[in-house]
């Protein structure tokens, strides 16, 4: 690459939302349903743990195999980075070309759902609180940010924090919606359809479609164009 392409702002094409489904090997299919008879779900975190620090290609393989295989659904094409964890993968429903990058961590909740769409693109050492979510296809997710689904009450005020209940609230990511590096959602926020959140947000309200929101807290800053000119480095991260 010349200087002069360093030094020159462009626009390159993106990677993984024109992924196409990559076929695994033959013996995928087999792999998956001899997992799934012989390592129960209390089982499979140690599996897991067996590859899941390897950057090799059977180590990513055997990812996706635990993924694929623990999961209440997973489609095809699943990329998952090495360090990447998981807590109660049996309540994840997750579509086709899915890439979660090396640290992120998802955790579920042994009576929660989390639903993550198809194509979405989960940056590194991004963190879930998955209690009851649902990610629309097509999502981009930066590395760093953050989701939170569930606070501590704080009540009665006599107790602990932490020994108090938790509260609960459902997260909607909508469709084409993009996550800002380091941002964070907090519980019950709906994240409109085609929403920008810049880098290093934190969206305590909801986020209508096609806007575009940064701050602490984040507001609404303008609406999404056809002629917009994408200059943040961080937008379009995949």
């Amino acid at each position: 690459m010349s200087i002069e392409m360093v030094d020159t702002p462009r626009i390159a094409r993106s990677v993984h939302g024109r992924r196409e489904i990559e076929p695994g090997p033959t013996f995928e299919d087999g792999m998956v349903g001899w997992l799934r008879q012989h390592y129960p779900a209390s089982a499979v975190r140690d599996l897991y743990g067996r590859f899941a620090v390897g950057d090799g290609d059977l180590d990513a393989l055997m990812r996706q195999f635990v993924w694929r295989s623990a999961a209440r659904r997973c489609g095809p094409g699943l990329q998952v980075g090495s360090q990447a964890g998981f807590k109660h993968i049996e309540t994840f429903e997750i579509g086709a070309n899915v890439f979660i990058g090396a640290g992120a961590y998802i955790q579920g909740r042994f009576d929660g759902t989390c639903i993550i769409g198809d194509k979405v693109w989960i940056g590194p050492q991004a963190y879930f609180d998955a209690r009851n979510l649902v990610i629309g296809d097509y999502v981009g997710w930066g590395p760093g940010a953050k989701l939170l689904g569930s606070q501590h009450t704080g009540l009665p005020v006599s107790e602990p924090i932490i020994a108090t209940d938790l509260d609960i609230r459902p997260v909607r990511v909508g469709a084409g919606a993009d996550i800002g590096t380091n941002a964070t959602i907090l519980p019950g926020v709906t994240i409109g359809e085609g929403a920008i959140i810049g880098a290093g947000a934190v969206v305590t309200h909801d986020i209508p479609a096609y806007a575009v929101a940064a701050g602490v807290p984040a507001r609404v800053l303008r609406w999404r164009k056809d002629d917009d000119i994408v200059q943040n480095p961080n937008q379009g991260a995949s």
